[in-house]
């Protein structure tokens, strides 16, 4: 079965995320009221499989997420 995955991947709170200071300064810059600002990675593709939720999980811990830094979720639903 075909189902397209989403995938967002995240750094743990408190951790040092310098594209999201470095964004979010120069937004206050511009004079928007911004704070803490963190810079996700959004992976979203199609996937041919049979077991696509152990699957998914496998590829988050092995490539797509550092499980030392990241916290990730994800969404999987059918191909229509």
């Amino acid at each position: 079965m075909r189902w397209k995955v989403t995938v967002i991947v995240r750094l743990k709170e408190g951790l040092n995320d310098p594209e999201g200071r470095v964004i979010g300064n120069a937004l206050r810059n511009l004079g928007y009221a911004v704070e803490n600002l963190r810079v996700p990675k959004y992976f979203e593709f199609e996937l041919e499989s049979e077991e696509p939720e152990r699957e998914v999980e496998e590829m988050c811990r092995r490539l797509l997420a550092n499980p030392l830094v990241h916290n990730y979720e994800y969404s999987i639903e059918p191909v229509s």
